[in-house]
């Protein structure tokens, strides 16, 4: 899951970008020893954020990937704003879960919406269990589950590693019972994820949670991990890393059980959510197109960075919205579907699933989930 904005040089703002070559030319000085010093660069913000601590980081280069169809694209709206995830029930239904805390469940027929209950935080990814459960990444909860006939919500996982699971990302669950999730970070919450990207330090993990509650770290150190599913054949797990924009396998079974391997790097997006097709493929929500002046300022010096996060999220530059999804082979990792476009009413893709010959997706840019039919997103 990212939070609403990527930082970069900001072209398209005068004001801000003066500011932001002024305190950086300061920086490059060293004049500004640390934040607070050097008021020209200082815009007062609402709230108090949480200090940062970045470090200089490259990122990686950009591959590109084919042109994809351009779908027609079906808009239904959400009773909330920015619906994270979606995935799909027995039934049919589709769920969702909305920036007030709200988990809605949608008529794909009618696109009636009901909403069935609230975490009380911020509800990102999710996936439906094996008895029909649905589990909820909640940022600060931890992990949920809802029983989708009462609206009751249980806390499976609160705590990792001795500490609060504060920025819980997305979870699957394999045929044993056994529950894999990701922590995009350790160090904020959703609500401050800028903050984690800005940093730059590999903080997020991959956990395990064995079906008698023992929770266990699977791969730490990894940077921005997000979206995560299982292979078709239950062999590996498939997970993002947003900032070291890469899909990554992590082997459950065979000769290479336990190691991590690539599958996708270099990609010129920003990978959120992850889902398994009914064909095998993997399918990756692509939040945002990378940005090479974000790149240019992970490179520089951490001082910027600083103050870049102490402005205002007014005034930050926002993500491109555009609406992008790409399948890749789950074995070799080559594109074999995918869609990219442009819709006024949708963007900043954060998730999607299959269902019933749709492709339905999820957003933080607008109050509203999507679909397009699955046969135009087929390569040519």
């Amino acid at each position: 899951m990212t939070g609403r904005g990527f930082p970069a040089h900001p072209e398209n703002k005068p004001g801000l970008a003066r500011l932001w070559e002024v305190c950086a030319a300061k920086a490059r000085r060293n004049e500004l020893l640390e934040i607070g010093i050097g008021e020209t660069c200082m815009v007062p913000t609402k709230q108090p954020k949480p200090p940062i601590d970045p470090v200089r980081w490259t990122p990686p280069p950009v591959d590109p990937l084919p042109e994809f169809p351009s779908a027609e694209l079906t808009v239904v709206p959400t009773p909330g704003n920015a619906p994270e995830d979606v995935v799909v029930d027995a039934e049919g239904s589709i769920w969702t879960g909305v920036d007030d805390g709200r988990i809605v469940r949608i008529s794909p027929d009618t696109g009636e919406t009901t909403v069935v209950a609230d975490t009380g935080g911020r509800p990102l990814g999710l996936h439906v269990a094996r008895d029909g459960g649905l589990l909820i990444c909640d940022s600060p909860r931890g992990l949920l589950r809802l029983d989708p006939g009462t609206g009751e919500l249980q806390t499976l996982v609160s705590e990792v590693d001795n500490r609060k699971l504060t920025f819980c990302s997305n979870v699957t669950e394999l045929a044993d019972g056994t529950i894999y999730f990701t922590e995009s970070t350790s160090a904020f919450t959703y609500a401050h994820s800028v903050a984690a990207v800005l940093e730059a330090r590999a903080r997020g993990s991959l956990f395990r949670r064995d079906p008698d509650g023992t929770v266990l770290t699977v791969v730490p150190g990894l940077y921005f991990a997000n979206g995560l599913t299982p292979t078709a054949d239950a062999s590996a797990l498939v997970f993002a890393e947003l900032q070291a924009r890469r899909l990554m396998k992590y082997w459950l079974t065979g000769p290479r059980a336990g190691t991590v391997t690539p599958l996708v790097e270099n990609l010129p997006g920003m990978p959120d959510n992850l889902s398994t097709g009914a064909d095998g493929r993997i399918w990756c929500a692509f939040f945002t197109p990378a940005n090479a002046a974000a790149d240019r300022l992970a490179k520089g010096t951490p001082l910027v960075r600083k103050l870049i996060w102490r402005l205002p999220e007014s005034l930050q530059p926002k993500p491109e919205s555009t609406v992008w999804a790409v399948a890749f082979d789950p074995d070799t990792g080559a594109p074999v579907a995918g869609v990219r476009t442009h819709h006024p009413d949708f963007g900043q893709v954060t998730g999607m699933v299959e269902a019933n010959g749709k492709l339905w997706m999820g957003c933080l840019g607008f109050p509203a989930v999507a679909h397009v039919d699955l046969a135009a997103t087929a390569l040519h």
